[in-house]
């Protein structure tokens, strides 16, 4: 549904028509106006068959054309276009008139001018292209916007009539109530008609500077000021004392006195005070403007730079004009059980609401107009999806089959794999069996084992004789990754090699590390951005692990993928530990299986949570010094923001020196990402023996970091931290069998900021903690990183609200390439989808 879509093809297979304009019959993938063009179309063609030996044959030919046309000149399309078809609507009754007049051959021959001149006119018009080309015109087409205003709007990423159709409002104003002005209440919105009691100018003091206009309006029950700080010119033309005024804007106070800054008005006549007093209303044009003003308004979120009723005004017109070119793609058996207009109507119920329409679904995004948009989007959406993953099925892939190895490692491990690792593993194995790459998602909350499952199977990978690349985002992660990879192999015994590639490695440690690779002498290699680089080589590279997906571009991906064997393509698996709804991640990880770890390791006690606010930091330092007393090893952790991330750090710093100032018994340790590797590795490395009591640290450790002994965390600042990095960082206590504690430290406070602390306190559980976070940030924010190289971004669903809608579109989608494989029979539907997801199409094959 947005600009550039492509119809779908004329199969008469499962959802291939629906009603549209006046009852025509539409073919899922045409606009209504390309329908109603073909079918007036069809009896001209018909007539002109075998040079016109056919037209006797055709009934009321220019009477049934012209009908065409003039219904076509009644849909949402631009006025030279309407007078167009109606101009070649009055030839054909013309043509029509002269042979009932004389049915001379000069008659017929006319007749045959007109059908092959309204032929080379409309034939065009009957293909997806050409209204294509329509919705991707400048809206300088509009009246009143030229080409300033239009590039404008472009820099807003509104550049097309079709972005303005499908800018949908954010919010609906219910103008149908009209208020008196002594009711009127502070801090709300209302409509109301009063009188112009006096106007003038006056300097402003405020911040916007020069003159500021205001009028004071009232009615028989009290009065109000409105003041404009721009454009006051132009108003005082309009804006007289007794002039007759519609009002509508939010009301404030000031000082004494309520006030309307930036209005809008319409100036009214003094009939229309009748109609304001009566029930049915009046009469007369004034009269009409007043009622269109007692109407539902959309309020759009305005970009900068663009003022709110020019942008509101320019998508009334794109609706007016264009609405009637925009395609439809829904199956129509789905479009009837929903009981859905078509997108051409649901825009204008959308963007033009008429009075009667319900403001409580509108408000709430539940109106059926929204539905079909939503779905629409999501259906094509599901499309894509299903069609990478049936491009992965097709890629060649190196089939790996589990062996002894593979079992004497996993009867080996130090500990028992709870049920859902155990399932997570043989879905994995069983994957890794086919000669087509795996494509999996490994989703699971903190410390729930997924290096674990991951091991076993890059053990089974060495065991056929193949290589392993793990990609992880930090250096510290990765180097994490390798002491958990070696500590696994060495308990296991066996040949499993594991190595590191960071870009903190010296040149020769870099040297040899890839000579061992592209010798086949590395099992398992650890790394960050440094595998990517084209002078590493691999052996036999046929399995790839991907922790934390999102931090990686998937052309970097792709390139670590392109150093597989010949033209193999490695398996892939994707490891999260940001817990997503089931719904959700099958959306968003839509072209991956997935498996669910939803299960903690026997013994893992979810850590206690405790939350101070300013003035009980004695508490912290007393749970620090009884933990530090029992043996226990201690993290406190600090912000790093990028935007005042020297600040930050200068204070983490100061922060180190003071605990060991309060604490000099105990050895404080500093960790942050700006040390060099070797020295971040040491200290890491005396925290994890326990040489460390406490370790200040930034969000470094946010992941991967794993000491047992570590029982207590005090997060400073916590208001400052997200929701699901709360919860990470909390994972990193709670690690070992003694009882775990974490203190959240709130400096300040915000609405947002005491919803996330506030879920943190309520639960442990990773799942409900993602909901929370959804429920606060909204998708946008939460799946922004997600979406990144996996999906196009979505202009008119919602991930989270549409969660119900997004199973029956992949329902649909499923439905659809079960019956049409890969759209062979529906090349242009496929055209669409390849127009709503870009360049996304072409990375199967890049996990």
């Amino acid at each position: 549904m947005i600009r550039g879509q492509a119809a779908i093809s004329r199969n008469k297979g499962f959802g291939t028509r629906t009603e549209g304009f006046r009852g025509e019959v539409i073919h899922v993938g045409e606009s209504p106006f390309q329908s109603a063009i073909r079918e007036v179309l069809r009896p001209l063609e018909f007539a002109a068959q075998d040079d016109y030996a056919r037209l006797s044959r055709v009934r009321d030919l220019p009477r049934t054309v012209a009908s065409g046309l003039q219904r076509i000149s009644e849909m949402s399309i631009p006025p030279d276009l309407k007078e167009r078809l109606a101009g070649l609507a009055r030839d054909f009754l013309d043509t029509e008139a002269a042979r009932e007049s004389a049915a001379t051959a000069d008659a017929v021959d006319s007749q045959v001018a007109c059908i092959a001149a309204a032929q080379q006119l409309i034939a065009p018009m009957a293909t997806a292209e050409w209204s294509e080309a329509q919705l991707a015109k400048s809206p300088s087409v509009l009246p009143g916007f030229g080409k300033k205003r239009a590039e404008s709007l472009a820099r807003r990423g509104l550049s097309t009539v079709g972005d303005l159709l499908f800018y949908l409002p954010a919010r609906y104003e219910d103008r149908r109530s009209l208020a008196r002005v002594g009711e009127l209440e502070v801090g709300r919105r209302a409509s109301f008609v009063a009188r112009v009691l006096g106007a003038s100018f006056s300097a402003s003091r405020g911040r916007f500077g020069g003159r500021v206009f205001e009028a004071r309006v009232g009615d028989d029950t009290g009065s109000v000021a409105l003041k404009w700080f721009r454009g006051g010119e132009s108003l005082a033309k309009q804006v007289r004392k007794d002039s007759l005024l519609f009002v509508s804007g939010d009301v404030k106070r000031y000082r004494f006195d309520k006030e309307l800054t930036h209005p809008e008005i319409s100036v009214l006549s003094e009939s229309d005070r009748a109609f304001v007093e009566s029930v049915d209303g009046g009469g007369g044009s004034d009269a009409d403007r007043l009622q269109d003003a007692r109407r539902i308004v959309p309020d759009y979120s305005t970009p900068d730079g663009v003022h709110p009723r020019g942008l509101r005004r320019a998508i009334a017109l794109a609706v007016e004009r264009y609405a009637d070119f925009v395609p439809g793609y829904l199956p129509d058996p789905l479009c009837e059980e929903l009981g859905l207009p078509a997108p051409a109507q649901s825009l204008r119920e959308l963007h033009l609401p008429g009075a009667e329409a319900d403001i409580d679904a509108l408000v709430e995004s539940r109106s059926p107009a929204r539905t079909r948009l939503a779905l629409e989007e999501l259906y094509l959406l599901e499309l894509g999806l299903g069609l990478r993953r049936a491009g992965f099925a097709a890629q060649p892939g190196t089939p790996i089959a589990s062996g002894r190895e593979s079992a004497r490692a996993m009867a080996r491990l130090p500990f028992a794999l709870t049920s859902a690792q155990d399932r997570a593993r043989r879905e994995i194995l069983a994957d890794l069996a086919r000669p087509h790459p795996m494509h999996r998602l490994l989703e699971g909350d903190v410390g729930c084992g997924k290096t674990a499952v991951a091991f076993l199977a890059s053990v089974a990978v060495a065991e056929a004789g193949y290589q392993t690349a793990m990609m992880a985002p930090t250096e510290l992660l990765a180097e994490q990754h390798e002491a958990t990879l070696n500590g696994l192999a060495q308990k296991v015994g066996g040949t499993f090699r594991v190595a590191r590639l960071t870009a903190s490695l010296s040149r020769e440690q870099t040297a040899q590390t890839c000579r061992a690779l592209a010798a086949g002498e590395i099992d398992l290699v650890v790394g960050t951005h440094a595998l990517f680089q084209q002078s590493v080589e691999f052996g036999a590279l046929a399995f790839v692990i991907i922790d934390e997906q999102h931090r990686f571009g998937v052309r970097q991906r792709a390139a670590l993928s392109a150093k597989a064997l010949g033209d193999r393509v490695p398996h892939s698996l994707v490891m999260t530990a940001t817990p997503i709804p089931r719904t959700l991640a099958l959306t968003l990880y839509g072209d991956l299986d997935l498996s669910v770890i939803d299960e903690l390791p026997p013994g893992r006690t979810p850590a206690e949570t405790l939350l101070l606010r300013t003035g009980e930091g004695q508490q912290a330092a007393g749970r620090l010094r009884a933990a530090a007393d029992r043996g226990e090893q201690i993290y406190v952790v600090y912000p790093l923001v990028a935007e005042s991330e020297k600040i930050d750090l200068r204070a983490v710093i100061e922060s180190a020196e003071k605990i060991r100032a309060s604490f000099p018994d105990l050895r404080v340790d500093l960790v942050h990402g700006q040390m060099d590797a070797e020295t971040r590795r040491e200290t890491m490395a005396r925290f994890a023996r326990g040489e460390t009591q406490v370790l200040v640290a930034t969000t470094v450790i946010e992941v991967g970091v794993d000491v047992p002994n570590a029982t207590l965390m005090i997060v400073e600042h916590a208001e400052r931290f997200g929701l699901a990095q709360l919860h990470q960082l909390r994972g990193r206590v709670g690690r070992g069998e003694a009882p775990s504690t974490c203190v959240l430290v709130a400096r300040s406070s915000t609405q947002d900021s005491e919803a996330r602390l506030s879920a943190l306190l309520e639960t442990s559980d990773g799942f409900a903690i993602a909901e929370a976070d959804l429920r606060i940030r909204g998708p946008g924010e939460f799946l922004g990183t997600q979406q990144h190289g996996r999906l196009p971004d979505l202009k008119i669903a919602d991930l989270v609200r549409d969660i119900r809608h997004i199973a029956t579109a992949r329902e649909a989608a499923l439905d659809k390439l079960r019956n049409d494989p890969g759209l062979a029979r529906s090349s242009e539907l496929a055209r669409a989808v390849v127009a709503r997801w870009g360049e996304r199409l072409e990375w199967v094959g890049v996990g």
